[in-house]
């Protein structure tokens, strides 16, 4: 059980950094074959995730400076609609941030206009929680 809930978090944490990963479906298999309570699997989910969101976020803190960088993992027109989405509908986008293609831009763009900690946090961490509830539902309803 423990290295399901480790490999669980591992892949939570990646999905939300800028590098693929399907957090939603190593969540969905391991609700599948019982690899622990479906609460605790949430959670572990939910941390991870939201943990990844935070290294998003505190990138986007210090790396202003490289966002038009080659090598920097944004395509600067996805920050550029993410970082215009953040400032028109402000922290409360945030609870888009589970969405795939804008979420994990968003997270960053949060970083580089300055977002306090504390309300991103609780906002994103809201948004990935519901967002592992929902894929949890419907895994036990189909199973």
């Amino acid at each position: 059980m423990t290295s399901s809930l480790l490999g669980l978090f591992a892949v939570s944490f990646l999905a939300a950094t800028l590098l693929p990963a399907q957090s939603e479906l190593g969540l969905s298999g391991l609700i599948y074959v019982e690899a622990a309570p479906v609460f605790v699997l949430v959670l572990v989910a939910s941390l991870g995730n939201t943990l990844g969101s935070v290294v998003n976020w505190m990138i986007g803190r210090g790396a202003v400076r490289f966002s038009n960088a080659r090598w920097f993992p944004v395509k600067p027109e996805k920050l550029e609609k993410a970082t215009a989405w953040y400032r028109r509908y402000g922290r409360w986008s945030l609870l888009l941030s589970w969405a795939p293609f804008i979420g994990d831009p968003l997270t960053l763009a949060a970083g580089l206009l300055r977002e306090k900690f504390w309300p991103f946090l609780i906002l994103v961490a809201i948004a990935k929680t519901g967002r592992y509830i929902v894929v949890a539902l419907i895994t036990t309803q189909a199973f």
